[in-house]
């Protein structure tokens, strides 16, 4: 039995796994090969990284874990997490893995409303995320997607980068057509509008079922709840990434450095975790 699974293999797992593999944790990471930033083609807003491509980050970190003797990587698909007396069995296609404790770094997965050439834009010409892709639109029209309260908030901080915020309502977009210059947005019974980048914010949903499966307490948010350590309402059973936030949070933060940042604090808190249990245990066999 391993002492850790990390299941997820974008930039929390990775980092937990690294964490683990130092403090010379025998774990599993175990890697399904699809990521919620899979279409994005450079990460920003990363020190050392800025403008690097995600799967590249992902590769050189993988070339980091080759170091550590007690870390394996493992590319197969997780469908089923169950608790068993001393720890977890993680179920895949191949094998079963079993480990003492369990994180969670599977993120979450983007569902995109119905409209036409959002798919392929996505990650690409339309975002999210300012921090991550505003910079590159500077000088140029931003689109923005929304009605939300968080519109007037997103406009005052895109008003500095760009020459000219354009707003869309909620229903307003029909199509998105790529061009060569950004893309063209298309309205009903309106005139297309031309833009460099376009930023909504989509729904998202758990990208697996494993917080359902072991019963794990959630958030409105619909992320899984987590202290400050990243441990979930399961004691054995940490969680990094933009799958959980503490619940003084709205909602994640979607950053690649921020989810490897969280990636390393469950970790640490893991190894804490078994530490502790081991002094639990040699203190008891002290007393008798």
């Amino acid at each position: 039995m391993y002492d850790a699974l990390v299941i997820g293999g974008g930039p929390a797992g990775l980092q937990a796994a690294l964490t683990l593999g130092r403090m010379h944790r025998t774990v599993v990471l175990a890697d399904s090969g699809h990521y919620r930033n899979d279409a994005v083609e450079h990460a920003h807003n990363f020190l050392t990284h800025d403008g690097r491509a995600p799967a590249e980050i992902r590769r050189l970190a993988r070339e980091d874990l080759v170091a550590y003797e007690t870390v394996e990587v493992r590319e197969t698909t997780v469908q089923r997490v169950r608790e068993v007396e001393d720890g977890f069995v993680a179920e895949t296609d191949e094998e079963a893995i079993e480990a003492r404790i369990l994180v969670l770094a599977t993120g979450l997965r983007d569902d995109l409303q119905a409209i036409a050439g959002l798919e392929e834009a996505w990650g690409r010409e339309v975002a999210t995320c300012p921090f991550c892709h505003g910079h590159e639109l500077a000088g140029r029209v931003i689109g923005l997607v929304g009605d939300g309260p968080h519109i007037p908030m997103m406009v005052a901080m895109l008003d500095p980068i760009g020459s000219e915020v354009v707003r869309f309502g909620d229903g307003e977009v029909t199509k998105i057509e790529r061009t060569a210059d950004g893309v063209l947005v298309h309205r009903e019974a309106a005139a297309p509008v031309a833009v460099a980048g376009l930023f909504l914010h989509p729904g998202f949903t758990q990208s697996s079922p494993f917080a359902e499966q072991l019963g794990l307490e959630m958030l409105a948010s619909g992320c899984i709840r987590i202290d400050v350590l990243g441990q979930t309402s399961h004691p054995r059973v940490f969680a990094g990434g933009d799958l959980a936030h503490v619940p003084e949070l709205p909602m994640p933060m979607a950053s690649v450095l921020l989810a490897a940042a969280a990636g390393q604090v469950a970790a640490s808190s893991v190894v804490r975790f078994l530490a502790a249990q081991a002094v639990e245990s040699a203190e008891g066999s002290d007393a008798r």
